[in-house]
């Protein structure tokens, strides 16, 4: 079997004689279009009468080759068919230059045994040997209180991220920050021990049911000075929290806490030789760089000097470091840990906060695009078309646990997954939970378990010599059949585009369109009994290829791919 990692892809081979030929014909003229593995144009038209492939790429080159865009794609045509031979059916030139491909059932066959050769694992490993050590820090909710629909939305994304990036052939790891530090969390112990003395909450102090229950959960919480109190609570709020991601299908590699970053370190020596805490060790580093000064009592980062909007101050004239100074040190300290890569996942408050991060990271060393910082959008509950109102036992806002308990873990996911984190989602609860075809997330689920269900009926026996079969010739491909195939080569590319664009909702798109298309060739192609044994083998070898691709997709969206609904 061919390691899955090895990128010539069905579609990377088309591409690649389609450069050649661009080279042979245009020269020169053509390096900035055929230079890198994905710079070549070659997708799919929306109409079948319009071929299997189409390139625009006579049009991007003719000018610097000095010839008109119809006549080079029709000669970049002919080299194509000499190439290819009859794997190309023929070539056609459309509108002021395209060149549309025409592929011949051999090449249909041919891509589908590829697909199969490459095992589970097709579709990954497609950034080789430029893998990169990559952090993913995500949720990081301040542990004051329960998560909520928000948390929801980047605890999948997160997730989703990080196994995309894996899959894709990063070495990826998850980190929760907990910001156990500071004022939040005395107002936190202040807000208990009020409730613990009988006396009403301080005015900006934390509301809700769930402060009465971490009262309860505290023995001696009266007899607690506000401190303490504070972090006996935060304890239990994090077990809350991470008990709370487990059901939700997201696990950490390393949960890290903001005290940490200020307790004395044996392995940071100061200039003096005694033992640095990391906020003490960035901000030594920072003033070494010269990006530090005093002014009324303070300490500043010369933060405008990196693209600030303003200077930051780092220490107040009480001594009390500012969050931001913890923040550089935590980022130093994952620099320091060997990750070439930072992904902080935000939520959509932290927009104004990202200008200063980068300087800072900067300020310390750092490349600019070794750091990036994801916003997230916001996000509607929907019942009936209207804001939904939910269960609300924790306080004031829609818990992950109550929004996993009205519609499972894998609606949920898919829903908060299935548009770009740069746009505001409506999660329509109804539809969430309904069982047909409008449901996207039943629909792809029903298609994988129905492929299942076909497979167990044809017997393990004969997928077998199924998967066999399907390298010699055969009957002539229903178009159902073709479309199948080629949905199921654009796996690599959608993946290699969705890492590469931090988009986990294109493979949400990418499952559903397998889906839909699959459930096309089931309703025109008779699978198990089909007219002919060659018809019957190919047929299975797709049902085969395509529930690979479905689990695949899912367990990338951290959703289950069920046997059997």
């Amino acid at each position: 079997m061919r390691d899955p990692d090895d990128r010539h892809t069905p579609l990377d081979a088309l591409r690649a004689s389609l450069a050649a030929v661009v080279e042979e014909m245009a020269g020169g003229a053509g390096a900035g279009v055929t230079s890198g593995r994905r710079s070549l144009v070659l997708e799919r038209p929306p109409k079948p009468e319009l071929g299997d492939y189409a390139s625009n790429v006579a049009l991007a080159v003719a000018k610097a080759a000095g010839m008109p865009p119809r006549e080079l794609a029709a000669r970049l045509g002919e080299g194509m068919s000499g190439r290819l031979g009859e794997e190309l059916v023929r070539f056609e030139v459309a509108g002021p230059g395209f060149l549309n491909l025409f592929l011949a059932d051999a090449w249909h066959r041919r891509a589908l045994a590829e697909v199969l050769d490459a095992g589970e694992g097709f579709g990954g490993g497609g950034v080789g040997d430029r893998g990169e050590r990559v952090l993913v820090e995500f949720v990081s909710a301040n542990p004051t209180g329960p998560l909520h629909v928000g948390h929801a939305r980047n605890a999948a994304y997160g997730d989703s991220l990080a196994r995309l990036l894996a899959f894709h052939g990063h070495d990826v790891e998850r980190e929760f920050y907990v910001n156990d530090a500071g004022s939040q969390v005395r107002k936190l112990g202040e807000s208990i021990g009020a409730l613990a003395r009988g006396e009403q909450v301080p005015a900006d102090g934390y509301q809700g049911d769930y402060v009465q229950n971490l009262l309860a959960s505290l023995t001696n919480a009266a007899s607690m000075d506000a401190a303490e109190l504070g972090g006996a609570a935060v304890n239990v709020m994090m077990g809350q929290i991470m008990r709370s991601l487990q059901r939700f299908g997201v696990a950490f590699d390393h949960v890290v806490y903001e005290t940490t970053l200020h307790q004395p370190r044996e392995d940071l020596k100061g200039a003096g030789g005694g033992p640095l805490s990391a906020v003490e060790h960035a901000l030594e580093l920072l003033a070494q760089r010269g990006h530090t000064y005093e002014s009324e009592g303070a300490l500043w980062l010369r933060s405008t000097e990196m693209g600030d909007d303003k200077d930051r101050v780092l220490v107040r004239s009480t001594g009390e470091h500012t969050y931001f100074a913890s923040d550089i040190a935590y980022h130093q300290a994952k620099r320091e840990r060997g990750f070439e890569r930072q992904i902080d996942v935000w939520g959509a408050d932290h927009h104004g906060y990202m200008k200063r991060m980068r300087a800072a990271y900067v300020a310390l060393g750092g490349q600019a695009d070794e750091l990036e910082m994801v916003i997230m959008q916001l996000v509607h509950l929907l019942r009936g078309g209207q804001r939904a109102q939910m269960s609300k036992r924790s306080g004031e806002f829609v818990t992950v646990d109550d929004l996993v308990e009205e519609i499972g873990v894998d609606a949920a996911r898919w829903f908060l997954l299935s548009r770009s984190h740069e746009t505001t989602i409506d999660l329509d609860l109804d539809l969430a939970v309904r069982q047909s075809s409008e449901n996207p997330v039943f629909y792809v689920q029903y298609a994988h378990a129905r492929i299942v269900s076909m497979l167990e009926k044809a017997g393990a026996g004969r997928v077998e010599a199924a998967l066999a079969e399907i390298d010699g010739d055969g009957p002539d491909l229903h178009p159902a059949e073709r479309d199948v195939v080629k949905a199921l080569v654009a796996l690599p590319e959608e993946v290699g585009e969705a890492a590469q664009r931090r988009a986990p909702h294109r493979i949400a798109a990418y499952a559903l369109d397998l889906a839909q298309r699959f459930t096309a060739f089931y309703r025109d192609c008779r699978v198990v009994g089909a007219e002919d044994r060659q018809a019957e083998s190919l047929r299975i070898a797709l049902c085969v290829a395509s529930r690979n691709a479905l689990a695949r997709s899912l367990w990338m969206l951290g959703v289950g791919a069920p046997e059997q609904m």
